[in-house]
């Protein structure tokens, strides 16, 4: 997450306190009870990270070209046309009562949610109390915040677990809470509005929102034209309306030709000319309904992708005329393809998912260097997918000191369960300390005991946190951990059921499956001391034999466990780490006792030379100062991680591993990513593992446990 700049300064917890303060007098007016203001606002934390996205909004930040390549690729269209079949008769209905065709409908669904898929994962209270009380748009965003807080305190939604976009847009088709409020519907008919969970009174919403926009029934939104040569741009714009007859004097045609007569309009209906991109890009003329989508959300980009999608699931061949541009954008099964070859490439990026993050754009500057040109701005885009693809493949370094241990496909579901909702699954058992929260905008199932209090998020099912009572936290988290689906960085990621490649394939995400995924809590169970224990597991994975669940023992040690189970008729060779970011005051500072004399193996030396560790391990080794990145073989199980700045030591105990990780990228390796930067000197990951020489080859019907165990003891 980024840091609101210096213009608009954090405020502080009390200053948002203050500042919600002076909206109860206003709240009260509005309807919503005393007590409802102060259930509702309590313990709301600011996220400043939303405050520099009120100035970085895709629809005015990114070329067109882009933007509708991303939203109105192919992959948005098939699932849109399956949508259309799946709710023919649901459509079908809601056309009739409202008269907006049933391809708006669901275009606006595609490019609001991906057909319900990503609805925003931040807390709607928190983050509209921060805009509220910070930023340039403090009034729009309070009359926002007021509105959700009505119907929180009329009961039509329920504030756990609800989530949205920085912005509060929420639900299937991501209406703001004035606009729910004043549009939504009952499309189900079971005498409530839902529009995260029905998905009829999210269609019969939307369609009635374009109705009171001024759809009108039968018409077009607008076709794609040609302009004659040396035509005055000028005369371009939305609000500049002419009849059509006056267009048609002026020269210009519909793209594929024939006579400027839309069907369905009246002959002396007014037109408006769209050149987006200049006089040598795409043109429309635009007509009443394409202001009922503009409505919606107020940016050209944005009605054009929605009017565009319509145009493709209604069978169209989309827009015909070329950008102005020698590298146009790319949808998500190229950018998926240029993410597979930058993998071959050996570049670390982690699954080829269609989702350009920085890990991505890194590693096309690095491409973008290596093919000498004089942009390297990390975009993806037409012209380095095809350097790319005619360029010689890398060779692939020795790695003859690791075995190729495993040779997992990517299970079939894995790409759905990515883009799946990352909220609890099942009903929250009822355990005295067990709740639901969230950590930095990422749900998280909270347990609190009379020893320590945790952390787990359903997403990746990691474990966020572990305070003893009166002590720090024993874990880093990344505050600039990156929207989901990337992988929490921090904590306790769960590395199943490969840690490194040996052997896998680049079409498969780093570091396993089940990191990127929602888990489930399958049970909980308070002990007579206080202690709690946690068992979940990841979602089945399609073609997998092996099965994964995870237990937790939180009390006043944090015990963790990783079950794996081979449920297949034949053997099957896995690797697997507890990727432990473990929380210092300066990693330069700290000492590891346990590896004394162990070998490892180095990945800076792509883990070629087997190497003997001298004394602890600490980040001041002269052989490799500043940055470490080993694995150590023949390993004991228990280490001591000794903190003179947070006076403190972290004893590890581990079971059912012979190796352990040791990781810190050093300042040089943090630079290059986003969501560690300055923080390396902040932690250091200390893994317990079967990783390396440690593969575990499971019999069929045979399990395994790797087991760790923190215990916080004075320096």
């Amino acid at each position: 997450m980024c840091l609101a700049s210096a213009s608009v300064a954090a405020a502080p917890q009390d200053d948002l306190d203050r500042c919600l303060a002076t909206l109860e007098p206003q709240a009260l007016k509005q309807g919503i009870s005393a007590d409802g203001f102060t259930r509702l606002t309590a313990g709301l934390t600011p996220d400043l990270s939303v405050l520099p996205l009120l100035d970085a909004q895709p629809e005015f930040t990114t070329p067109l070209w882009d933007y509708l390549a991303a939203l109105v690729d192919t992959q948005r269209v098939d699932d849109g046309r399956a949508r259309l079949s799946l709710h023919r008769d649901l459509l079908a209905t809601v056309s009739a009562q409202y008269g907006v065709d049933p391809a708006t409908i669901v275009a606006v669904w595609g490019v609001e949610s991906d057909y319900g898929r990503v609805f925003g994962k931040r807390p709607l209270l928190q983050s509209l109390a921060t805009l509220s009380c910070n930023g340039r748009r403090q009034p729009f965003f309070r009359g926002e915040l007021l509105a959700l807080l009505r119907l929180l305190d009329a009961g039509e939604l329920q504030a756990e677990g609800l989530t949205g976009s920085w912005a509060g847009a929420f639900g299937h088709t991501q209406f703001m809470p004035s606009t729910y409020a004043r549009i939504a519907v009952d499309g189900d008919g079971d005498g409530r509005r839902d529009l995260v969970a029905s998905i009829p009174d999210a269609l019969a919403s939307t369609a009635n929102y374009l109705a009171k926009a001024g759809w009108r029934t039968g018409q077009p939104w607008g076709l794609e034209v040609k302009l004659p040569t040396g035509f005055n741009a000028s005369l371009a714009g939305r609000t500049q309306r002419k009849p059509l007859a006056a267009w048609r004097a002026l020269g210009i045609v519909p793209v594929a030709g024939g006579a400027l007569a839309p069907d369905g309009l009246p002959a002396d209906s007014n037109a408006a000319l769209l050149l987006p991109t200049g006089a040598t890009g795409p043109a429309w003329l635009v007509f009443r309904n394409y202001d009922a989508i503009y409505a919606y959300n107020a940016a050209e980009s944005y009605a054009l992708a929605i009017a565009t999608l319509s145009d493709r699931l209604r069978g169209g061949p989309g827009i015909v005329a070329a950008w102005p541009t020698d590298d146009p954008g790319i949808g998500r099964s190229e950018r998926r393809e240029l993410q597979t070859l930058l993998l071959a490439r050996g570049h670390d990026i982690g699954a080829a998912d269609g989702m350009i993050g920085t890990a991505t754009r890194r590693a096309i500057q690095i491409e973008q260097q290596h093919l000498g040109w004089t942009t390297t701005d990390g975009r993806a885009g037409q012209r380095i997918l095809t350097a790319l693809r005619s360029a010689p493949p890398l060779p692939i370094p020795s790695t003859t000191t690791m075995p190729a241990s495993t040779v997992f496909t990517l299970p079939p579901n894995h790409a759905r369960l990515v883009q799946s909702p990352a909220g609890p699954g099942a009903a929250l058992p009822k355990v005295e300390g067990l709740s639901l929260g969230t950590v930095q905008g990422f749900p998280v199932w909270k347990v609190d005991t009379p020893f320590a209090s945790a952390a787990i998020s359903v997403f990746g099912g990691q474990l966020l946190s572990y305070v003893p009572k009166g002590g720090q936290d024993l874990l880093w988290l990344s505050p600039s951990a990156q929207p989901m689906p990337t992988p929490i960085r921090g904590g306790s990621p769960v590395c199943w059921p490969y840690f490194g490649r040996q052997g896998q394939g680049t079409d498969v995400p780093s570091h396993g499956f089940v990191r990127n995924v929602a888990w489930t809590l399958k049970e909980a169970r308070r002990e007579a001391d206080g202690t709690v224990l946690l068992t979940l597991t990841p979602p089945p994975l399609d073609n997998l034999a092996l099965r994964l669940t995870m237990q937790l023992r939180i009390g006043r040690t944090l015990e963790q466990r990783l079950i794996t189970e081979n449920s297949g008729s034949q053997p099957v060779s896995f690797t697997q780490a507890l990727h432990n970011y473990f929380r210092v005051d300066d990693a330069t500072a700290v000492d590891v006792q346990g590896l004394d004399g162990l070998t490892y193996l180095d990945k800076f030396e792509n883990y070629a030379t087997p190497r003997v560790q001298q004394g602890d391990w600490n980040l001041r080794d002269p052989r490799d100062p500043g940055r470490s990145d080993r694995i150590y073989t023949g390993a004991g199980g228990r280490y001591v991680l000794k903190d003179p700045g947070l006076k403190r030591r972290i004893e590890i105990t581990t079971q059912g591993s012979r190796s352990l990780v040791a990781w810190n990228p050093g300042q040089a390796g943090a630079a290059g990513m986003a969501d560690v930067g300055a923080g390396w000197r902040n932690y250091v990951c200390l893994e317990a593992a079967n990783a390396g020489p440690d593969v575990i080859t499971l019999p069929a019907g045979a399990s395994h446990t790797l087991t760790q165990t923190f215990r916080v003891l004075p320096l």
